[in-house]
């Protein structure tokens, strides 16, 4: 049995480094065609990235950021491990109510800083696997498109501010708010 035991664990030791090698041989792709791809590569900076923290209860939350790219480009989409569905939101007044409504992609013009915050554009978290605590930091990977339809990804750590103070607010405000 020993010897048994012995054998499965180099096993699982020969798989660990069969996704190592993997992942490697994956990362040169975003730089394809040597100095055409790097040329036309959008430069694509995210800053303020924050999460709005949840109750237990909670299964879902938005994600907000700044997103500046040196090129016309597209989000297309954003994932993150903590959550089963992510999607990018807007919100828009409709007749007098505030509607939430998924895209299926969002433009981020050439040179301006595109803000998705609380009551505009969003990245919305849903179907969450854990509570989003004050000061957890979340992985959020963003995939861009850029003119040339090469798509490069973008990983974003978003950190959780807590539910009751978003950053427009007013401190004195949500104080009440702890149960």
């Amino acid at each position: 049995a020993m010897a048994l035991e012995g054998r499965r664990r180099a096993e699982l030791g020969q798989v660990a480094v069969r996704v190592v090698v993997a992942e490697r041989q994956r990362v040169p792709e975003t730089g394809v065609g040597g100095e055409i791809g790097a040329a036309a590569q959008a430069d694509v900076t995210v800053k303020d990235s924050w999460v709005r923290g949840t109750t237990p209860a909670q299964k879902a939350t938005g994600a907000f950021m700044e997103i500046t790219s040196s090129e016309a480009v597209t989000l297309l989409s954003a994932s993150s491990p903590v959550a089963g569905v992510v999607e990018i939101h807007t919100m828009k007044m409709e007749d007098g109510v505030m509607k939430m409504r998924a895209l299926p992609k969002l433009d981020l013009p050439a040179g301006k800083a595109v803000k998705l915050a609380p009551g505009g554009y969003h990245v919305m978290l849903m179907d969450l696997k854990q509570q989003m605590k004050k000061g957890d930091v979340v992985p959020i990977t963003l995939k861009i498109e850029g003119a040339d339809k090469k798509v490069q990804t973008l990983e974003i750590k978003a950190e959780v501010r807590d539910l009751a103070t978003p950053a427009t607010q007013d401190k004195s405000h949500g104080h009440g708010m702890k149960h």
